[in-house]
C-alpha cells in the first residue's frame, strides 16, 4: 500500500484549522517547558491520562477492530530525546510494547551504542495500533492517529526527535520527501503540527531498524546519524570519532 503524504498533510492541515478556530476535536496538549518546573512526575500522570482516557479506548480508524491491544509507547516521560517509528507490529501487539520484536532488539542496541539505556529514552510510534500482516499505515489511520503522537510529545518535550524510517519522518514533517533525502540533518518538527508555527524540535530523521535488518549495509549511515544527536545533546563521542 502506497501513502499519500499530500493527501496527509492538506487534511491534517485542514483539521488542524478546524480545531484551532471551533476548540473541536483534538486539540495539541498545552506545550510545556523544559525548564518551567514541570515534573517527571507530572508528565508522567498526563501521559497516563492519555493513554488511558483516549488512546485505549480508540475507535477512530478500522485498526481498532484488529488490534489485540493498543500500543501507546513507553520509556522515561522527561527524556531528552524520544524515538517515533511507524508503527507497532506482532510482538508490539502481543505485548502492548513498541519496539519489542526483532527490530526493537537492534534499536536496543543502538541506543546502549549511543551511551543510554531504553529506560533514559522514551519509545513510541505514530500508529498506536498494528495495521494487520504489518501492511503501510494508511492516510486514515495517520490522520486518527496523528494528534495522539503531538499530545505525548507536547507533554515530554524533549530535545531531539529521532524519526525511525519514511512513514515516521514524513508524517512528522509534513514532506514527501524520501528518508534518502532527509537523514543526514535535522529538521524543524512544530507541535502544533502546522509547518512554521508555533515552537519547534529539532528532528533528525533515520533508516528504521527493521530496514537496516534487512539492509545492513546502511548501519553506517544511521549511525552517522545517531552521532550527530549525540554531539547536538553534547554527549561523549566514542573515541576514534569525530
Amino acid at each position: 500500500m502506497s501513502v499519500d503524504f499530500d493527501e496527509i498533510r492538506g487534511v491534517l492541515k485542514q483539521h488542524l484549522r478546524t480545531e484551532e478556530m471551533f476548540g473541536l476535536g483534538f486539540v495539541p496538549w498545552p506545550v510545556t517547558n523544559r525548564t518551567a518546573g514541570t515534573s517527571a512526575a507530572q508528565k508522567a500522570e498526563q501521559l497516563r491520562q492519555l493513554d488511558e482516557q483516549q488512546v485505549k479506548g480508540c475507535r477512530k480508524c478500522q485498526l481498532c477492530e484488529t488490534r489485540t491491544q493498543t500500543v501507546f509507547g513507553q520509556g522515561n516521560p522527561d527524556a531528552r530525546l524520544v524515538f517515533v517509528g511507524e508503527a507497532p507490529g506482532h510482538e508490539e501487539d502481543r505485548q502492548g510494547l513498541a519496539f519489542v520484536g526483532r527490530a526493537g532488539q537492534l534499536l536496543t542496541r543502538m541506543i546502549a551504542a549511543m551511551g543510554l539505556t531504553r529506560e533514559e529514552v522514551f519509545i513510541c510510534n505514530v500508529l498506536k495500533c498494528r495495521p494487520p500482516e504489518n501492511r503501510d499505515p494508511a492516510a486514515d489511520e495517520i490522520l486518527a492517529c496523528s494528534p495522539y503522537l503531538r499530545r505525548q510529545l507536547s507533554v515530554i518535550q524533549p530535545e531531539v526527535i529521532v524519526a525511525l524510517g519514511s512513514p515516521a519522518a514524513k508524517t512528522l514533517l509534513n514532506t514527501a520527501q524520501s528518508i534518502g533525502k532527509l537523514r543526514g540533518q535535522f529538521h524543524d518538527y512544530f507541535l502544533s503540527g502546522l509547518t512554521g508555527e508555533g515552537p519547534s524540535i529539532p528532528l533528525m530523521p533515520t533508516y528504521h531498524p527493521a530496514y537496516l535488518l534487512r539492509n545492513p549495509e546502511e548501519k553506517r549511515k544511521t549511525w552517522e546519524d545517531l552521532q550527530m544527536v549525540m554531539a547536538f545533546l553534547g554527549m561523549p563521542l566514542p573515541q576514534g570519532t569525530t
